[in-house]
């Protein structure tokens, strides 16, 4: 029964992520034609309409696409791992290392030197975050994990904090507060290729926990003695996130609630087994998100709104409805 619901609904998630696609290289400031698109696309020329679909809104596409697979897949194996239904992409302090990584770009200037300076700092923020977790820890059960990745995300959340206090100028702080909240406004081919191999790594990774995520499901206890290595699945899960989360985190800056919703929208469908909400789960992910960014574009403001204030500011009414409903079935 689960397979026959899941197939309808993975067809059904893909042709909405196809419509938004096609949708997302239309829209802006400057709405362009279907016909324009489609010659953007088939042959490429230096007239302006082209330019803005190849260098400005494809780019913008994909990259919003594999940023939103990765928080809703890496929300799914959290919640299965943690068997917490408020687990998230930031639980392990992948997020917040990122945004350290970033921020400390831009405070010392690099990111005015070299363009890619930010993403890249981003991503050994995030492993250096992925590695204080792993090591604080280490021989330690989910719960022993989650506090070494709230510590971790403390520690680093306070070193953002401390880098924006200080910042050398007005400057640095406006570009430091702009990044933290979170955008895919003016990001090219270059974000696309930096990202893309270190994101694709991770889902890898994360992907192929279903099995042993399944059989957490009945407890540590009964995984273990079903042959699972609870430790190495732990690490494989912070090393899937650090690479895809990290690399996503690093390039449009955090956003937050696409990785604790999707999985919560897809499991009334799919059921409550892991494995099963895992695909579902990296598709919703993918849809909400260019969803959004297509709403930070049509939305009238004079400025574009930022995409972590609109996923902010449309997530928690789902979060505040999620506590209180887990409220009222709690034992």
């Amino acid at each position: 029964m689960r397979g026959q619901r899941r197939a309808p609904l993975l067809g059904l998630l893909l042709a909405a992520l196809a419509a938004l696609f096609v949708l997302s290289l239309l829209s802006g400031r400057v709405w362009l034609s279907a016909a324009q698109v489609w010659d953007a696309l088939r042959s490429p020329s230096d007239q302006l309409p082209s330019l803005i679909v190849r260098e400005l809104r494809l780019p913008r596409a994909v990259l919003a696409c594999l940023v939103g697979a990765t928080l809703g897949l890496a929300g799914a194996v959290l919640q299965g791992l943690t068997r917490n239904p408020l687990a998230e992409p930031g639980l392990l302090g992948v997020s917040s290392g990122a945004a350290l990584g970033a921020v400390l770009a831009i405070y010392t200037g690099l990111a005015t030197a070299l363009p890619l300076a930010t993403p890249v700092l981003g991503l050994l923020g995030a492993f250096a975050a992925a590695l204080l977790t792993l090591t604080l820890g280490r021989g330690g059960g989910v719960l022993v994990l989650i506090l070494a990745g709230a510590a971790v995300s403390g520690l680093m959340l306070a070193g953002t904090a401390l880098a924006l206090n200080l910042a050398p100028n007005p400057y640095a702080a406006y570009e430091i507060s702009m990044w933290l909240l979170g955008s895919l406004a003016d990001k090219s081919w270059d974000h696309v290729l930096l990202a893309a191999p270190f994101i694709v790594a991770g889902l890898l990774l994360l992907a192929s926990t279903g099995r042993a995520l399944d059989a957490l499901g009945l407890g540590e206890v009964q995984a273990e003695s079903l042959g699972i290595d609870l430790a190495r699945v732990r690490a494989v899960v912070l090393v899937g996130t650090a690479l895809s989360v990290g690399a996503a985190t690093s390039v449009t800056g955090a956003i937050g609630f696409i990785g604790l919703l999707a999985p919560h929208l897809v499991r009334p469908f799919v059921g409550h087994e892991p494995r099963q909400v895992l695909l579902p789960a990296a598709l919703a992910g993918a849809l909400l998100l260019l969803a959004a960014d297509i709403g930070t574009r049509l939305l009238p403001f004079e400025q574009e709104l930022k995409l972590g204030v609109l996923t902010g500011l449309t997530g928690t009414p789902f979060f505040l409805w999620l506590v209180l409903r887990l409220r009222r079935v709690a034992p």
